[in-house]
């Protein structure tokens, strides 16, 4: 880029940054199936499931985070039960969902495995968590497995 274009950086986010969030997090064309958990109407995290492309399409990630204020409550668990079969409606080509979870966090394996998702393996030192290369599990749910 050159001249007086826009200089581009990137950082965590900010709470002004609601506003401008909220312009492309609405645009499904960006986020596809991205859900906002709310406990009495108020936004407490969110979730999202990312259908596949091209010969992908069979399989969707699963992923979610929560306040920490409300982790052990059964809400993500509750949640997903609720978005999972309307993802399947509104991508109906998938087969599969996929999550993947930090070795060390038991309470994110607890929920995929409470919501039926399979542990299929270990892949070593996959993703970079807290600054370290760490382990993390691949769970999967067929969709013809999907507990309502």
């Amino acid at each position: 880029m050159e001249g007086n274009s826009p200089k581009i950086t990137i950082r965590p986010y900010k709470v002004s940054d609601a506003d401008d969030f909220m312009i492309y997090g609405e645009d499904d064309r960006v986020t596809q199936f991205s859900r906002s958990i709310c406990l009495d109407d108020r936004s407490i995290g969110f979730l999202m499931i990312m259908p596949g492309l091209g010969n992908h399409r069979c399989r969707a990630e699963v992923s979610y985070a929560l306040a920490t204020e409300y982790w052990g409550r059964g809400i993500v668990a509750e949640a997903l039960k609720i978005a999972m079969p309307e993802a399947v409606k509104e991508f109906p080509e998938l087969v599969r969902l996929q999550a993947h979870a930090v070795a060390e966090n038991k309470a994110s394996q607890r929920v995929l495995e409470k919501l039926g998702f399979l542990r299929e393996g270990l892949l070593r030192k996959y993703i970079y968590n807290k600054g370290e290369a760490r382990d993390v599990f691949i769970y999967s749910l067929l969709v013809t497995n999907l507990i309502s």
